[in-house]
């Protein structure tokens, strides 16, 4: 009698093993098949060799801009044509990004020279801001604020900085956070920036009218956020460079979600953007080639891998631009790349 029921005993884990066994298996086959649906990717090589043209920004004619870090150029480019133009820097300028603004102006950070400049790209003419303090002498990564406005991180200096677009003054705010290095920045609906400490596991962002800086540490103490982006319902999404992770804080209930990137741990994840679905986008750059990561919020799933054909060295910043449903960034394969967003 044990003898059978040690039998049936053993069937019994026997099948629920295999049925649990099953599952696992159903689970992984599904994550793999909706994780691997390709978007298309198209990229054009650059003129410049080795340059590495990064942070482009579309301008109302649909005009794709973007800088040359190491060729010391801001450079535009229509898509329509394929052609190129270059507007030349002073040498050592190191543009590190740049942002369009409404009358036409293009506002490069330039961050080995310790200025942010205005290019008129109908004279070529350029208009220097210089920074106010020698300890902030890198500016990094700009976005428009509010009205005649721009943000921007200035990361060895420690330093978010604000600058006014009609007279040329910045306020320098600096960090709590000793070597914060401010990175990425984004502004949310309240016309509040938020940023990346890329030398802490912390997000921050500050009072657009009394300047007090507010820090947010993530649950992982080794988490390096370097790029985030915003959605639709006011939430901060970042990727942790360091470990391999998407992020999501949410500043109403102040809590922190993190998913592991497809990647696992030596993801390296960088440059991203969210869509107008509220769909999160960014690539993994640990790998090689590139990957283009779609994420969808809503259902906590990744919904699409795709190798970058050039194989995109590194992806260090990506916009999404509405009008056209596209993605665009720049590669240190030295390319500018367009992504078609699907529709669903």
């Amino acid at each position: 009698m044990k003898r059978h029921s040690a039998v049936f005993i053993f069937g019994i884990i026997v099948w629920f093993s295999l049925v649990a066994f099953l599952s696992c298996a159903a689970a992984e086959s599904k994550q793999v098949h909706v994780g691997e649906n390709p978007v298309d990717i198209m990229e054009w090589t650059v003129p410049w060799e080795q340059t590495r043209p990064r942070d482009p920004y579309v301008d109302q004619d649909h005009r794709v801009w973007f800088v040359g870090q190491q060729g010391d150029y801001v450079a535009m480019f229509e898509p329509k044509t394929g052609k190129f133009r270059q507007y030349p820097l002073d040498a050592g300028t190191g543009p590190h990004n740049l942002i369009v603004d409404g009358q036409g102006f293009v506002w490069y950070a330039g961050n080995r020279a310790s200025h942010i400049g205005k290019l008129d790209p109908k004279t070529g003419n350029i208009i220097k801001y210089m920074m106010p303090n020698s300890g902030a002498s890198d500016p990094h990564t700009l976005v428009f604020g509010d009205t005649n406005e721009i943000w921007f991180t200035v990361q060895q200096g420690n330093f978010v900085g604000r600058l006014a677009m009609d007279s040329g003054s910045v306020i320098l705010t600096p960090l709590l956070t000793a070597n914060a290095r401010p990175y990425g920045i984004v502004v949310d609906a309240a016309r509040r920036p938020w940023f990346t400490e890329f030398g802490s596991n912390k997000l921050g962002t500050i009072d657009s009218a009394t300047q007090p800086v507010k820090e947010i540490s993530l649950p992982r103490p080794d988490a390096r956020p370097r790029r985030l982006a915003l959605t639709s319902d006011g939430a901060i999404w970042y990727v942790d460079y360091a470990e391999g992770y998407l992020g999501r804080f949410n500043p109403s209930t102040k809590t922190v979600k993190e998913w592991l990137a497809p990647g696992g741990h030596d993801a390296r994840p960088y440059g991203m953007t969210v869509d107008d679905q509220d769909r999160v986008w960014f690539v993994e750059t640990g790998a090689f080639p590139n990957r283009l990561i779609g994420f969808n919020p809503k259902t906590e799933e990744v919904i699409s891998i795709t190798n970058i054909k050039s194989g995109g060295g590194t992806v260090r910043h990506m916009i999404y631009h509405q009008p056209t449903q596209t993605i665009w960034f720049g590669t240190d394969a030295n390319t500018i790349a367009r992504v078609t967003v699907p529709q669903s």
